[in-house]
């Protein structure tokens, strides 16, 4: 292949099926040579040309010897994931979570840190890149070496412009409006930066995880807000722009009290996590009594956990909180089933640890205001709520970037830079 081709990434047919090859090996579709022709249709000198290139670039290497058919065995290849690290640092309401996995996605170490988004962009983002430096130092340590970054995912509880990774009127995030979210780690790591809604990361680490590939499902979050991400036969809706599944700001009818964006009766003011701490205080003011409320005067902390571990542990008031909340959020989640059409919904979430006396709620609302066709194969589920699970969702998240959509205009290189990219600003 000649150098100025790989160079400039054109679209040749060498091109394309050198990169089939490459993401078929690197998605378990095809590991053998013969495996290789019997997709692509290729020939098999043109199968072993390819495979040595790929081998030579360094995204394959020989692996071992394969089942065989009838004759010589043949032997596998793959994918060398460990190439190369994924960064993934999710910012929540009131939390930080920063991961590291290799290319393939697995999670190889990660770091918690209670945070309030609302202490602006530049704090979140140095606290957020020191205990990303702390992971990767580890990982040096334990490798002797040092493995480059491939690309970064940052998940924030807000609406966000895809094309250019920046926040848009985001209602808990002051001072967040059009802030560069991707310039301050382009500058740590030179390498390529996707920002996403939170939700939409939990959403693909499900599609990545059902394995479908052309699965249609909501992945609806609980916690101090309320979002959902839409997955769309197997890709991520995320609408003009990047406001698709924000349900936490649609209109509750009657509902009067004002939400945090500003506006009266959004759903998230009368039914998320932080309404629901709202409300829990007013009771224990009042004179509630119970385990929720011995909890609180006893020093723990309200917040929208303590609320669902207390529902579980059967607390009156934190169970008529728990189950007034998902009646809401299913009858609401009721227009999305009727427009949307998922076969799977994921309830996660703070407010999800609640378990079935969250989820029979919503689900009984969602029967009742659906229609039978978009229900019939329905299925409504809690989430896991396996702390890995944005992590998981962004390393998808950057992994679907790089290697389906970008993968031709850097392969040349060996590994994704910003130059090689040119992500648009």
């Amino acid at each position: 292949m000649r150098e100025s081709t790989l160079r400039f990434g054109a679209q040749t047919d060498e091109v394309t099926s050198l990169l089939r090859v490459v993401n078929l090996v690197r998605l378990g579709e095809a590991v053998t040579r013969p495996q290789i022709g019997t997709v692509t249709g290729l020939g098999r000198g043109v199968v072993t040309q390819r495979v040595e290139q790929a081998i030579q670039m360094g995204y394959l290497e020989e692996g071992d010897v394969g089942p065989s058919s009838g004759g010589r065995a043949p032997r596998t290849l793959r994918f060398r994931g460990e190439n190369g690290l994924i960064v993934v640092c999710a910012l929540g309401a009131l939390h930080i979570h920063v991961g590291l996995t290799e290319l393939e996605g697995d999670v190889i170490a990660q770091a918690h840190l209670d945070w309030d988004i609302s202490r602006g962009p530049a704090a979140t983002l140095d606290a957020a890149l020191e205990l990303v430096d702390q992971l990767l130092e580890a990982d040096r340590k334990t490798r002797k070496h040092e493995i480059p970054v491939w690309g970064i995912a940052v998940g924030v509880p807000g609406p966000v412009d895809f094309e250019s990774g920046r926040p848009v009127a985001p209602p808990i995030m002051p001072g967040w409006n059009g802030f560069d979210v991707r310039r301050r780690f382009e500058q740590r790591f030179d390498a390529p930066v996707w920002v996403d809604n939170d939700v939409n990361l939990l959403a693909l680490n499900e599609r990545t995880n059902r394995q479908v590939p052309s699965i249609d499902l909501i992945y609806v979050k609980v916690g101090s807000g309320i979002g959902a991400g839409l997955v769309s036969r197997g890709r991520i809706h995320r609408g003009a722009n990047g406001a698709a599944g924000d349900i936490g700001h649609v209109k509750v009818p009657g509902a009067t009290v004002q939400c945090r964006c500003g506006k009266i009766g959004c759903l998230e003011a009368v039914a998320g996590g932080w309404a629901l701490v709202r409300d829990a205080q007013l009771a224990i003011d009042d004179g509630a009594t119970g385990l929720l409320a011995a909890r609180v005067r006893d020093g723990d902390k309200l917040n929208p956990e303590l609320i669902s571990m207390s529902a579980e542990d059967g607390d009156a008031l934190a169970i008529q909180l728990a189950q007034g909340s998902a009646k809401i959020i299913g009858e609401s989640i009721s227009a999305l089933v009727n427009m949307f059409n998922p076969k799977v919904i994921i309830v996660g979430g703070a407010l999800a640890g609640a378990g079935e006396i969250f989820l029979a709620e919503v689900r009984q609302r969602v029967y009742e205001h659906s229609l039978p066709l978009a229900t019939r194969d329905l299925n409504i589920v809690v989430s896991a709520n396996d702390v890995r699970e944005p992590i998981r969702g962004g390393a998808a998240m950057v992994r679907e970037q790089l290697f389906e959509e970008t993968f031709p205009r850097w392969f040349a290189d060996g590994r994704p830079t910003l130059k090689g990219l040119e992500l648009p600003h």
